[in-house]
């Protein structure tokens, strides 16, 4: 996938290549200032048969999650005109390992590069713009403890992982209160389950993934996870821990978008999404105008039916371009930088 992206790069006008953790990278011209465009290859597991139907819709895993948005990117720039590309520098990331929590991809690239304004491959719809995502944690448990007769007085391996579980359940609904909107809650979910008894031990497992909001860290939720289990014999290992992100409305980087969607024809919408991304992985190391773009659902990622319509694949290259054109004229270098904001009302 990383050489195939390569190849297409180079053959488009870029300085291409893969990094020494496999990301694709291509770079297209010469400016002071730089712009960076970071999007994933990899996809979650599922095999959608690939195809592109009657009404112009292509469908297969990674349509929308996200080789759309990457393939958005790659495109764009290499559309870029001239005086564009005598602006500016935009560096084309097809990064690994989005997908899981190592975010290897995005990790290594935070060493590589010190961007003024940084592009995030997500769907956010030809015609939105993604400025937050929550936070992260995953938690896997496991319990393990003598067999007994289940005819007998006491609790199995798989009760109390259970009763744990639980008590996770009943602290994230307290957190922010039912009046609150989704971004301000803890969203808890079971991603793993299981049991086992071979005569002598029993043993419980479970992978908790955690959606944390701006409010709560990682640490305080590893913390309540902890508590939770902590009269239960169970071990605990926590990972992923990404902090909820988000960033101003106005700036450079998000004029230039939404100025580009209007001269498209559309009426651009901010939007802050429950998931996470790189996005979370990026704005500790690059507090500069950041924003999540590509084309298609988001409702649709990692489902049986994730589809792109290549129409608005189209129409989101040629947005990305103009805003990429109208951005590189805008400021020079270095003076684009804009922290991320404290959280806000969505709307």
């Amino acid at each position: 996938m990383a050489e195939f992206l390569r190849g297409w790069m180079a053959d488009h006008g870029f300085a291409a290549h893969l990094d020494e953790v496999g990301n694709a990278v291509g770079v297209r011209g010469d400016g002071p200032l730089t712009v960076v465009l970071l999007g994933h290859m990899d996809t979650v597991p599922g095999e959608i048969p690939v195809r592109v139907d009657d009404q112009g819709v292509l469908h297969g895993r990674g349509s929308v999650d996200a080789k759309g948005s990457l393939c958005t990117f790659a495109a764009a720039v290499a559309a870029l005109p001239p005086e564009a590309l005598a602006a500016a520098r935009f560096v084309v990331i097809g990064a690994t390992e989005e997908e899981a929590p190592s975010s290897r991809g995005a990790r290594h690239a935070l060493t590589a590069y010190a961007p003024d304004a940084v592009f995030i491959g997500e769907p956010s719809g030809w015609d939105a713009l993604t400025l937050g995502y929550k936070g992260r944690l995953v938690a896997r448990v496991r319990i393990e403890k003598d067999n007994f007769h289940t005819a007998g007085e006491g609790s199995s391996a798989a009760d109390d992982l259970t009763e744990g579980w639980f008590r996770v359940r009943a602290w994230a609904a307290g957190v922010g209160g039912p009046e609150s909107g989704i971004f301000a809650r803890v969203q808890a979910t079971l991603q793993d389950l299981g049991s086992s008894v071979d005569g002598l031990r029993q043993r419980a497992w479970a992978t908790i993934g955690l959606r944390l909001p701006p409010e709560l860290s990682p640490d305080e939720a590893g913390e309540a996870i902890r508590a939770a289990f902590a009269d239960l014999g169970a071990e605990v290992t926590l990972l992923g821990h990404e902090h909820a992100v988000r960033h101003p409305r106005d700036n450079a980087l998000t004029r230039a978008l939404r100025v580009a969607i209007r001269a498209a024809g559309g009426t651009p919408t901010f939007k802050v999404k429950t998931g996470t991304s790189d996005m979370n992985v990026v704005a500790p190391h690059w507090p500069v105008p950041t924003a999540a773009y590509g084309p298609g659902d988001s409702a649709l990622d990692h489902t049986p039916e994730e589809r792109l319509s290549l129409d608005e694949y189209d129409r989101a290259v040629a947005v990305l371009t103009d805003a990429l054109t109208r951005l590189a004229g805008t400021l020079p270098a270095r003076s684009l930088s804009a922290q991320p904001s404290p959280p806000t009302d969505p709307s």
